[in-house]
């Protein structure tokens, strides 16, 4: 089973900020792609709409405690998962986006979080680059200036999970 999943946090005041691109993404991948209308886990904590052998989640937690959610999801899809975490990233670029794996979690809360809960930094992070200043606020809307560009990133971001192969990274 293939485990992609946004983060960002539950609330519709969040709804278009940075912090909450990965949500933005998997909405999108689930657009694009026909999944189900995604539906409330209570057992997980989070939005999730499954298709074939993928599973999208939007864990129902803050940020910082996304780890929560991703390790009950986990431990039921056992032994066999792959797991790929989409999220933003205050030291890239605007609109730049990276793949890593079995990194740690450059003070990203949402990744410290899932590393401590998995006990493992072995999945693969989907980062996007959310800000052009030093030091963003990721909880304020995005530029009027910037969405274009944004909307942009999310689609190549879609290409970039479609593509992706977790061995080969």
């Amino acid at each position: 089973m293939k485990i992609i999943a946004g983060l960002g946090n539950p609330e519709p005041k969040y709804k278009n900020t940075p912090h909450n691109i990965g949500f933005k993404v998997i909405d999108e991948f689930a657009r694009e792609n026909n999944f189900p209308e995604f539906k409330l886990s209570k057992k997980f904590n989070a939005l999730i709409s499954e298709k074939g052998d993928v599973l999208l989640a939007k864990p129902q937690t803050y940020m910082n405690e996304s780890g929560k959610s991703l390790k009950k999801i986990v431990t039921e899809a056992r032994p066999l998962y792959k797991l790929i975490v989409v999220h933003d990233d205050i030291d890239l670029p605007l609109a730049k986006i990276k793949i890593s794996k079995n990194r740690g979690s450059a003070g990203h809360k949402g990744i410290e979080s899932i590393i401590k809960e998995l006990g493992t930094k072995d999945f693969t992070r989907i980062r996007i680059g959310v800000s052009k200043e030093k030091k963003p606020n990721v909880l304020k809307k995005f530029r009027q200036e910037d969405k274009e560009l944004i909307e942009k990133t999310i689609k190549e971001t879609l290409t970039q999970i479609i593509k992706y192969e977790p061995d080969n990274c």
